[in-house]
């Protein structure tokens, strides 16, 4: 047997002086980044399919807005406009969980390129249609096909789950990353998206948006070491099946209701520039959130987090109903936006531990998709009620409805204590 060198370990002896000093021969260790994200980023792979992942999510603040104003541009309506949007958002509530369950079942790389190929298609034909008069049937056609995008951000989380498997702070810390940059995209995007049809031309924020998707999804999907093996499928049934999913998926709904009304309401009372400090306070949170020790209990900590933001929600409606100031409302919903991302984080880990390893993809892609359909309804009550009630009034619908979601929350967590 051939020998073997091995660093040596008994100390260095020296003379200083009159004295004698004993060292080390190897040299300490370096001491571990106290900061979790720097520590999250150190993880081998990550920083690239973040990239990645942040250029393919961008765009998805991008779509509808670009969408919005360039079919009522060029078609002078915006009735057209919002029903091309809401066919494309109800699309992609039949079609997401399927394109998730795809992924699952054959990989991230495998599915992801074609099917953002297709949706990428789909937004060029929307374009084609819009800029050279094509019938109105056209444009819902063309816009449904962008259905296939896939969840690039349950794709990233997934990864992470992966990654991490068996450390909860780590994927703590990776899952309000992973909120924390869906705030960020949604605060962007949109601003983006307009400025680039009002300088350069109606149909540039959805070229741009197309570019970015497909670039994105190309860079992620390249970086096979960080990808999530395709695991056995010991599970034939949907997530929904999973006992405390239903209730869960429900909150995630009425969740999605405080979104949507909260956006009409407070577009219709202020305009829509004031929206993006909603997001940057839940964006703020939501990095905050992700420093904290993970939960113990991560039911209990849903419902905290359901319970703050039921009361965090009155606080634009007091600010709109006091006083006729901006600042005030301004500084009411930065504060209402960080009770969203610490919610949803804990909701998103919930949906990770209830849902089995083989299925993870879909049962977060139903979390988003109930988060959309949530949004929908939301958007549509809430424009109701600032036609017919009011727009100071319509801020009560954000309140009832993250109440609703508390209470469906509560619900189901004694159901399942007394099973």
């Amino acid at each position: 047997m051939p020998y073997e060198r091995k660093p040596a370990t008994t100390p260095l002896l020296t003379v200083s002086g009159d004295l004698l000093v004993i060292a080390p021969r190897t040299a300490p260790a370096r001491r571990a980044s106290a900061n979790p994200y720097r520590r999250l980023l150190a993880t081998p792979g990550a920083r690239a399919f973040t990239a990645g992942n942040l250029i393919a999510r961008l765009p998805s603040g991008m779509f509808s807005v670009s969408a919005v104003i360039m079919i009522a541009g060029t078609r002078g309506s915006y009735a057209l406009a919002g029903a091309v949007t809401a066919t494309g958002l109800a699309a992609t509530a039949v079609v997401a969980p399927w394109t998730a369950r795809l992924v699952d079942r054959y990989g991230q790389a495998r599915i992801a390129v074609p099917a953002t190929a297709i949706a990428v298609l789909g937004s060029l034909a929307l374009l084609l249609c819009v800029h050279y008069d094509a019938p109105a049937w056209t444009l819902f056609a063309a816009y449904a096909a962008t259905a296939t995008t896939p969840n690039t951000g349950g794709m990233s989380r997934a990864r992470w789950a992966h990654l991490h498997r068996g450390d909860p702070a780590a994927l703590h810390t990776a899952n309000s990353f992973e909120q924390a940059a869906d705030e960020l995209c949604f605060m962007l995007g949109p601003a983006l998206a307009a400025l680039l049809c009002s300088v350069l031309f109606p149909e540039a924020g959805t070229l741009v948006a197309a570019t970015l998707l497909m670039t994105g999804v190309l860079i992620f999907a390249a970086q096979r070491s960080t990808e999530p093996p395709v695991a056995p499928r010991t599970h034939t049934g949907s997530p929904l099946r999973t006992p405390g999913m239903p209730a869960l998926l429900t909150a995630f709904l009425a969740t999605g209701a405080v979104f949507g009304s909260m956006e009409v309401v407070t577009i219709a009372h202020a305009g829509g520039a004031i929206l993006a400090l909603q997001a940057a306070g839940s964006c703020v949170a939501g990095l905050l959130y992700g420093s904290l020790r993970p939960a113990t209990d991560i039911r209990r900590r849903l419902l905290l987090c359901l319970a703050g933001m039921t009361a965090l929600m009155s606080l634009p409606l007091l600010a709109a109903a006091s006083t006729p100031s901006l600042l005030a409302l301004a500084g009411a919903l930065l504060l209402a936006g960080a009770a969203t991302a610490p919610t949803m984080v804990t909701g998103m880990t919930l949906v990770q531990r209830l849902t089995p390893a083989s299925q993870l993809n879909e049962g977060m892609t139903l979390a988003v998709t109930a988060l959309l359909g949530g949004i929908a309804a939301g958007s549509a009550t809430g424009g109701w009620m600032v036609e017919h009630i009011g727009g100071i009034q319509g801020y009560a619908l954000p309140i009832c409805a993250a109440a609703l979601a508390l209470t469906v929350a509560t619900a189901g967590v004694r159901v399942r204590r007394s099973q």
